[in-house]
């Protein structure tokens, strides 16, 4: 046993919890732990010790020392979640987050691209060569599903059910989803798979639907270079994020119209709270459109 697991064998604990019995991915596994050791490390005392006063303080320690209101909120949900879990097994009485809240103000609004943002991103590429057409396809099926780019560059060959249009996804904690992908991105698939993705594929074998010019799987921040790339065109480079598109997607479907139910579950929210950042996304833009073009605004 190294020293940190002797020294926070109730965060390892909990940690083998969410691994084996949630199914909750590996990066938010990561995430949890080093938030709650930093959380310990700093108090210097053990679950049982700290009280809200503890948090609170803790919280003002975090802010001053300049950590993100999205990295705080992100350290109390690991908390929060950490002392449920001491409940469920009967080792705590009771959470000292009790009487916590995360603030509306804390919630970032998620940065978005307006319509004429994403039809001019999605033009950029150059489809007269075959990267150019993966890129086209990629960025298409990106704004067309809202899907997460570690589902993106997980998709097989056999989970693009290219008839019916749907894609079959695995998101967090291994949950299926079908998303539906409309017939434009449908027309750039297509041609992707059938003319361009053999010739980027050469003697390589994969049944990836994108890979990488080794004929492995896209990292994350592979598809982040390419989305930065074609911002950098666009001299949008500063807004550009792996999740772009996604929240885009988000935004302009509930702008059209489209129910938060739907959203979320296109979205593979598990919680309709997480789904509900994007109608302020809504409402923000509304109130710019309002003062932009009314005359008495």
């Amino acid at each position: 046993m190294n020293p940190e697991e002797k020294q926070f064998p109730w965060i390892n604990e909990f940690l083998a919890y969410l691994r084996l019995e949630r199914g909750m991915a590996e990066n938010t596994i990561l995430s949890y732990g080093r938030d709650l050791k930093k959380f310990f490390t700093l108090l210097k005392r053990g679950p049982e010790e700290v009280d809200e006063g503890d948090v609170r303080q803790f919280m003002r320690v975090e802010l001053s020392s300049g950590v993100s209101h999205r990295s705080l909120a992100r350290s109390l949900s690991a908390l929060k979640s950490f002392y449920k879990y001491r409940i469920y097994i009967g080792q705590t009485l009771a959470s000292p987050l009790a009487l916590i809240e995360q603030p509306e103000l804390w919630k970032t609004l998620p940065e978005t691209l307006s319509f004429d943002e994403v039809d001019r991103l999605l033009g950029l590429p150059d489809v007269t060569s075959p990267r150019g057409v993966r890129d086209k396809a990629l960025l298409e099926i990106l704004y067309a599903t809202g899907m997460r780019v570690s589902e993106l560059t997980a998709i097989t060959l056999p989970k693009v059910n290219r008839e019916m249009g749907f894609l079959r996804v695995f998101g967090k904690g291994g949950k299926e989803r079908l998303i539906p992908y409309g017939e434009e991105a449908s027309r750039w698939i297509d041609l992707y798979i059938d003319k361009f993705r053999p010739l980027l594929l050469g003697k390589k074998s994969t049944n990836l639907l994108f890979f990488n010019p080794f004929g492995e799987a896209l990292t994350r921040q592979g598809v982040w270079k390419i989305l930065k790339g074609y911002g950098r065109l666009m001299g949008i480079e500063e807004k550009i994020h792996p999740h772009l598109l996604r929240h885009s997607f988000a935004t302009h479907l509930l702008e059209k119209g489209a129910g938060l139910r739907l959203v979320q579950t296109l979205l593979g929210h598990s919680q309709i709270s997480t789904t509900e950042i994007y109608t302020l996304v809504s409402r923000e833009r509304m109130r710019e459109i309002h003062h932009r073009f009314h005359p008495r605004s």
